[in-house]
């Protein structure tokens, strides 16, 4: 691993007594800079560019307090071309363009470039993200953007391919009881006047708690020391009491969402009931909807479990109708129950492909007519069309089976549904292979 001096001095500030403990930590160099290293690192691709005043148009996505308008700033200290700083929740076109046209002046008058570093991005509607295309296309602006939305779902195409995308990772708990240290030490803009003492196991707390967010992980901090006693010690409680329940970074119309839902259907299908239970937990804490999880539930029941228990779907459908008779919080029990019976059952998934190789041969082949045998014969004059003539009725032979012709002529060689030996299943394949005999 590139080494990076992360014990250096911050650089003195000024400190001003509301502003919170994050923000006066805020690291003003590279070398002050903790995690990130993907990206930041000694000989890593934006290092180069921050290092060489060369810096790209670039996306900054990652989840919060993990450093994106951390490593802005530092950009904007470092850089020798004009910075300026817009939040998309209050800047508007007339903002955008005002930028636009001073980088254009000074891009002429005085040969220095302009970036334009934009916090939230993904807040601004299309037509605001229109109006930048041209500029970053022709260097007028070198463009920054900070999300913690997934951009390829909430960036403008267009702009995105001009754009070079850096994804944030979460701070590793590590990172984060480093930053608590230094905010312990530090007498300028940090406690370390106040003298506190604390375990490091409190410190790994609040990491945890924290998730990896250096700015909700300094907060904590910064809350606990105003508890602190005589004896200058944050006590393991003081967390308990100041951070409520723990965060849960989960928007229902954002990357993580899809994430842990893909986990929690993936868990199901690989049979682990306890993964599909923790990301069940998850849904639950952040307010996912009801209706929702249980679609998710009674999909899984049919598409992975299918024929190898049947009984899988009936749990499923209960699971959801009792779900949404007693609402939340008892309804995580039925929908846990169904969770944890799906997760257990045998798997198959042969009516899921089954379903969707016939589909594609209905869209994209002639699949040829309904046979005459099959034909509807109850209308008048049906039977003239030789509607239904010949058809054998199954109820009428041993067993309630008859061999016979049933899909079209052009598709007589097909296998759709292909039973395995998992479960039930196995009981239906070995009906069917008795009846091809």
């Amino acid at each position: 691993m590139d080494s990076i001096d992360l014990f250096s001095n911050i650089e003195p500030q000024t400190t001003y007594t509301k502003e919170p403990l994050a923000v006066r930590m805020r690291p003003k160099t590279l070398a002050d800079f903790i995690g990130q290293h993907e990206i930041v690192g000694q000989k890593r691709y934006l290092r180069r560019m921050i290092d060489s005043d060369n810096i790209p148009s670039c996306i900054l996505y990652g989840p919060p307090g993990t450093g994106k308008t951390t490593l802005a700033e530092i950009i904007a200290n470092q850089t020798r071309s004009y910075f300026e700083k817009l939040n998309a929740v209050a800047a508007g076109i007339a903002d955008v363009r005002k930028i636009v046209d001073l980088a254009k002046s000074r891009l002429r008058q005085e040969r220095k470039r302009t970036v334009l570093f934009i916090d939230e991005i993904h807040r601004f509607n299309k037509s605001q993200q229109d109006i930048l295309l041209p500029y970053v296309e022709n260097g007028i602006v070198t463009l920054i953007g900070a999300t913690t939305e997934n951009p390829f779902f909430s960036v403008n195409s267009p702009l995105l391919s001009r754009m070079r995308v850096l994804r944030f990772r979460k701070l590793e708990a590590d990172e984060v009881v480093l930053l608590l240290k230094r905010a312990l030490t530090d007498t300028v803009n940090g406690l370390g006047k106040k003298q506190l003492s604390c375990d490091d196991e409190v410190l790994k707390r609040i990491a945890e708690v924290a998730s990896g967010d250096a700015r909700t992980a300094l907060n904590l901090l910064e809350e606990c020391s105003m508890m602190v006693e005589d004896d200058g010690i944050i006590e393991p409680e003081y967390i308990d009491e100041v951070m409520g329940e723990k965060i849960q970074y989960y928007d229902k119309n954002g990357d993580n969402h899809y994430d842990v839902v893909s986990a929690f259907i993936k868990s199901m299908r690989g049979s682990d009931a306890d993964a599909a239970l923790h990301y069940l937990a998850r849904m639950i804490s952040a307010g996912e909807d009801l209706n929702f999880i249980a679609r998710r539930i009674v999909i899984c029941a049919s598409e992975d479990v299918g024929n190898a228990d049947p009984q899988a779907l009936v749990v499923a459908m209960a699971a959801a109708q009792a779900a949404q008779f007693v609402g939340f919080p008892e309804a995580r029990i039925p929908l846990a129950q169904a969770v944890t019976y799906i997760a257990s059952a045998p798997k198959s998934n042969a009516a899921y492909v089954g379903i969707d190789e016939a589909l594609s041969d209905v869209r994209h082949r002639d699949c040829g007519t309904v046979p005459l045998h099959l034909r509807d014969a109850h209308y008048k004059g049906a039977r003239q069309f030789g509607h239904g003539d010949g058809y054998l009725y199954p109820h009428d032979y041993p067993n309630n089976h008859v061999q016979q012709q049933y899909l079209p002529d052009k598709l007589t060689k097909a296998t759709y549904y292909r039973p395995t030996n998992n479960g039930y299943e196995q009981n239906i394949k070995d009906i069917k292979n008795k009846r091809k005999k």
